[in-house]
């Protein structure tokens, strides 16, 4: 029995690509014949398989164009809970499953969040420097801010974010979120007006998804609602956030200082942003660890062999409810 075609988009871990090839037969689209390959066998493609891997390397978008060139798809199998790469609705428009990887990675994104607050808060970073330098002979680092003041809010309340706020309430710190609507079985406060959880906390963590509705919720207006003390972490996606309004809060003390491990234009990382002292910038790392990002590409592999075996897929989104086979 001949294999399924599968298209995969670009890099992916050597442990899922060594498994697609033993159940596909796997065509590159960031091969130097893209265009060849998908006028001989794009009518035959079946899956798509999609996502950033350990190589770093880009994602080519999964749009509704690339997708009227598959007459034959019926899935896309995304590495990552985010799927802002993929044009879910005009996939459900044509009939094709969706699925991303949650539930394995909430623990690994929330603990960085974690730290990259502190290291934010803390200026951990920068004393390192600072003593790498050979400076601590001269005096001792400056004092820096603290969590101990801080009431910390959440822009988004998934499973990311609960796992995030339980890792909070041990350090006896007040927590709010803002979301479109109450969670249920939350106790924390919530606000359904973002500028108002800016005003009224010290600190401001985002992880919601990224795509139209969220693009550059955090303005200018958000940033200047924060404060000069405050401090914005970032573990969502870089569009969420008005890049340019945040180095100019940034630089001009519109906030105190800011931890991002994603950008708008990745990896290229605006240069104004690296140059200043009250940024911690991480390679977009949350998930980067070795258990999480196996378990990761286990579940993208998991979710095209039960679809090609008849039964439902593990994990479909939203847009792309599957009920069964």
């Amino acid at each position: 029995m001949s294999r399924p075609d599968l298209l995969q988009t670009g890099p992916m871990m050597g442990m899922i690509e060594a498994q697609l090839g033993e159940l596909f037969t796997v065509h590159r689209l960031d091969a130097p014949d893209a265009e060849a390959m998908l006028a001989e066998v794009g009518s035959r493609i079946r899956a798509v398989a999609t996502g950033v891997g350990s190589t770093g390397g880009g994602v080519r978008r999964v749009t509704d164009a690339l997708m009227a060139r598959l007459p034959a798809l019926e899935i896309v199998a995304n590495f990552g809970v985010g799927y802002d790469s993929v044009d879910a609705e005009a996939a459900g428009k044509r009939g094709v499953v969706v699925t991303n990887t949650p539930g394995v990675l909430d623990d690994e994104v929330a603990d960085l969040t974690i730290g990259l607050l502190l290291a934010t808060l803390r200026r951990i970073p920068q004393a390192e420097r600072y003593l790498r330098a050979g400076k601590w002979p001269t005096g001792g680092f400056p004092l820096s801010p603290t969590l101990r003041d801080r009431t910390i809010g959440i822009v988004g309340m998934g499973r990311i974010g609960r796992a995030i706020a339980r890792r909070l309430e041990g350090f006896g710190r007040p927590i709010a979120y803002h979301s479109r609507r109450p969670v249920a079985d939350v106790p924390y406060a919530h606000y359904p007006d973002l500028k108002a959880l800016a005003r009224d906390v010290d600190a401001l963590i985002v992880i919601v998804p990224g795509g139209p509705e969220t693009d550059r919720m955090i303005d200018a207006e958000v940033l200047a609602a924060l404060g000069p003390t405050g401090v914005l972490i970032n573990v969502a996606r870089g569009s969420v956030v008005d890049e340019p309004a945040l180095i100019r809060a940034l630089a001009d003390g519109t906030i105190a200082a800011a931890g991002l491990d994603v950008f708008a234009d990745e990896p290229n990382v605006p240069e104004a942003l690296i140059g200043l002292d009250n940024t911690v910038l991480l390679p977009h790392v949350a998930s980067a660890t070795h258990v999480t990002r196996n378990a990761m590409g286990q579940l993208v592999v998991d979710n095209l062999a039960a679809w090609f075996e008849g039964k439902a897929p593990l994990t479909p989104v939203p847009e792309t409810p599957v009920k069964g086979r």
